[in-house]
């Protein structure tokens, strides 16, 4: 029990990361029902951002408070990641929105490219790691075996997961620009005749989704303490897996799947084979959607006529 609980933590804390990813898929699919695929590769350039401004401070400053100093790291990364997320729509994306289907989902493969290239030419391709921030555990339960135990950093990632979950499920069901969102879901014309910008909605639909991948990147920096080129594409293939499996358009339904794929992955290392770990995941989401094709908290989707 105490083997399963410490996977349990494990399990919460890699699903809470994939489940902030998640939730920049299901808020841009939701608003115009198009699958961003250079999410992922957002989320690795956001880790980037993290772990530059992380050495600037530390190292060049002498900044010496972890809290500060995350703080300060996780403003700056949210800041620029949007403005790439903002500048992302706009070029890749707006152009080609009254075109045929395929032509968003192409520009998005181009632009995951893009930034994998782009950061691998400017960052080089070796692994960059960065000194742990937090090294504190606290310690749950303690035998003679087996030692349970939940570490700071853990408890940020689950914290900063849940507390942002209430926040952007508030944004969207409570306010103005929520409502704006919700408009342009069901109907993107009649929103604009009733006085709503499109264009603005989805633009700042975007700016969020980049901001909370850049949580994710920063998170996953402080976790792992390493990021690579090319650590956009498997997070982001499992998050929108995640989010297909907890209903993509659905912001609890995100976090849901995230945290299902992260402790399927994480008990399946555990007690299985590793090499099997993403195979357990994707059976369980074919699994899913043949019994509940919407997802688990997704919505049946209305044909209009």
């Amino acid at each position: 029990m105490e083997f399963f609980a410490q996977q349990f933590i494990n399990g919460l804390t890699l699903g809470s990361i994939y489940g902030l990813i998640a939730l920049g898929y299901t808020m841009v699919f939701g608003i115009i029902g198009m699958v961003n695929f250079a999410h992922g590769d957002v989320f690795m350039l956001s880790s980037f951002i993290a772990l530059i401004f992380f050495l600037i401070l530390t190292t060049w400053l002498g900044l010496t408070s972890v809290a500060l100093v995350f703080l300060i790291v996780l403003i700056l990364a949210m800041v620029l990641t949007a403005l790439w997320g903002w500048a992302i729509e706009r070029v890749a994306y707006r152009p080609l929105r009254g075109s045929f289907r395929l032509a968003p989902l192409i520009s998005a493969i181009g632009v995951s490219i893009f930034l994998s290239n782009f950061v691998q030419v400017v960052q080089g391709a070796r692994n960059k790691p960065v000194p742990p921030l937090v090294r504190d555990v606290i310690v749950l339960y303690q035998n003679e075996q087996y030692t349970v135990t939940l570490s700071y950093k853990q408890a940020i990632i689950m914290t900063t997961t849940a507390l942002l979950l209430a926040g952007f499920w508030y944004l969207v069901q409570r306010t103005p620009f929520g409502r704006a969102q919700r408009a342009c879901e069901q109907d993107r014309r009649m929103a604009a005749l009733l006085g709503i910008n499109v264009d603005r909605t989805i633009s700042l639909t975007f700016v969020l989704g980049a901001a909370l991948a850049a949580v994710a990147g920063t998170l996953y920096l402080l976790y792992y303490g390493v990021v690579s080129f090319s650590d956009g594409f498997v997070p982001g293939v499992k998050a929108f897996t995640a989010a297909v499996l907890g209903g993509i358009g659905s912001l609890p339904g995100a976090v849901l799947g995230g945290l299902i794929i992260g402790l399927i992955e994480t008990f399946w290392s555990a007690y299985f084979s590793i090499e099997y770990k993403d195979v357990a995941a994707f059976l369980i989401l074919i699994v899913v959607l043949i019994f509940k094709p919407s997802g688990i908290l997704g919505r049946p989707e209305v044909e209009k006529v």
